[in-house]
């Protein structure tokens, strides 16, 4: 079956989930345009995820994916938290705000809860990254009639998923913003470009392999549809975007063409590709004394506040992909529609 007919669009262009700058409004765009408009969930309450789609279903009947992290929750080691505040002390001292108290804000895996929430809307499309849950939480989202999309960051992973369950597998290139999707694997040197990495599990599976990375034009759309990926997902060319809720700093980051991105582990504590800004300078982007994902994040909260109120983004994650050459200050519905070379 044609991965339109699977997804339910009319061109095979997924707009990537990005947390923390876009909600349903950019999704109903792209959707609208033909496209798969994508809610990011993993940083949402069970409430707002509600929300979200019901703000997009009472507005289009197009399809829509859910993006949920599914990884596994660690336990709290209180020294490795301690040892990352001493680490970033300096800066509490320089900002004048105390280190946080208290775990508020932290991705969450799907769990329960989420499906009881929402299946009554029955999810077209629902995508995972870093994985895929537990076979049983997997099996009721199919029961739904979803279809289960979820990430690979190397061949063993692609493989992996299409053993597991999923339907298509996204091939995230090393060029491609945001959270990194590994989850066999934590080794930096073994993420491959997407050139490389689509090769690669076009040969070994069966299901379909959506490309994501580095893709800025119609013209890239079309070399990759030509290499054999049925479908590409496209993230950093939509944050300029009318619908998009990127901040002010994090515009004018992406706008800079003097800035550089890199992968880094400081604001999380999984490997993430931003432009890079102070802490990822001073930390030289790749921190060993960084504690375990999600909870890197916590300490970092008060001082991204402070900076950012007095227009700093020293300690801001800066999400992009290495090419931001497609970033047009239009409409999401427009960009989609100049990224499909018909």
């Amino acid at each position: 079956m044609d991965i339109c007919e699977i997804l339910g669009i009319d061109i095979p262009i997924i707009q990537a989930p990005m947390a923390g700058v876009q909600n349903w409004e950019l999704a109903l765009a792209v959707s609208e345009a033909g496209g798969l408009g994508s809610i990011p969930c993993g940083m949402l309450s069970v409430d707002q995820v509600v929300s979200e789609v019901e703000s997009f279903t009472a507005r289009s009947t197009k399809p829509y994916n859910l993006n949920f992290f599914c990884h596994e929750m660690p336990g709290v080691d209180e020294s490795a938290l301690s040892a990352w505040k001493k680490t970033l002390a300096t800066y509490y001292d320089e900002f004048d705000v105390p280190p946080p108290e208290g775990m508020s804000g932290l991705r969450l895996p799907f769990d329960d809860k989420v499906a009881d929430a929402i299946e009554k809307f029955k999810p077209p499309v629902i995508s995972f990254h870093f994985g895929l849950p537990s076979p049983e939480l997997l099996d009721r989202v199919k029961s739904w009639g979803s279809a289960v999309l979820s990430t690979a960051t190397t061949v063993e992973e692609g493989v992996w998923l299409q053993t597991n369950g999923a339907d298509i597998v996204i091939a995230q290139g090393v060029e491609a913003g945001g959270h990194r999707g590994m989850f066999l694997t934590d080794d930096a040197d073994s993420q491959l470009p997407l050139a490389e990495l689509i090769s690669g599990l076009l040969a070994e599976l069966s299901i379909p392999v959506i490309a994501a990375g580095g893709i800025a034009s119609s013209a890239d759309v079309k070399a990759l549809l030509g290499q054999g990926a049925p479908a590409v997902q496209v993230g950093t060319s939509y944050l300029l975007c009318n619908e998009a809720k990127t901040s002010v700093l994090h515009r004018a980051a992406i706008r800079d063409e003097s800035s550089v991105t890199a992968l880094t582990n400081v604001f999380s504590g999984r490997l993430a590709r931003g432009i890079k800004n102070r802490v990822m300078n001073d930390l030289d982007c790749v921190f060993s004394g960084v504690p375990e994902f999600p909870y890197a994040s916590v300490a970092l909260g008060p001082l991204r506040t402070a900076a950012e109120g007095v227009g700093r983004s020293d300690f801001t994650p800066l999400w992009s992909g290495t090419v931001r050459s497609g970033c047009r200050e239009v409409s999401a519905k427009e960009l989609t529609r100049m990224l499909w070379p018909a």
